[in-house]
């Protein structure tokens, strides 16, 4: 059976996924499986068997358990197959861990309380701003009818 009959599974992946977690007795991930996808015992042991002899999980009697965990020489073949495709996640993954980084850096710095010397160079930015208005107090304001009278 290929690896992708395998692992096109739902059941099939659900069992690897529990046991990449670690070793697990059949009775453990039956529990599992038939709460989740309402299959037999049967049926999931038939999982465990095209798991077992596909290579994707090895399988060891601890009394009258069996003891079943990943084997990840079928995984590295399928991860180096899926090696010829990754250039067309990976590069939109390295931008998205770019952005994110970014994002990080200015929450960082928005968060961050300012320098003594920032804070002297912020004032005096301000300083030049606040010469250059004119003050309204220093002007008389003139009303719309003094305005419109002529001087006589």
């Amino acid at each position: 059976m290929h690896a992708f009959d395998v692992l096109g599974d739902p059941v099939r992946r659900r069992i690897l996924e529990l046991l990449a977690e670690g070793e697990r007795s059949a009775g453990s991930v039956c529990e599992v499986i038939q709460a989740e996808f309402r299959i037999s015992q049967p049926a999931v042991s038939q999982h465990l068997r095209v798991l077992r002899d596909s290579g994707f999980a090895t399988v060891r009697p601890q009394g009258a358990r069996r003891l079943y965990a990943v084997d990840p020489e079928p995984l590295r073949e399928v991860d180096d197959w899926l090696g010829h495709f990754r250039r067309f996640w990976t590069p939109p993954l390295h931008a998205l861990a770019t952005e994110l980084a970014r994002g990080s850096r200015q929450r960082r710095l928005a968060a961050a309380p300012e320098q003594p010397a920032q804070r002297e160079k912020a004032a005096q930015r301000e300083q030049p701003a606040q010469a250059a208005q004119p003050e309204k107090a220093a002007q008389p304001e003139k009303s719309e009818s003094s305005a419109k009278r002529r001087p006589e």
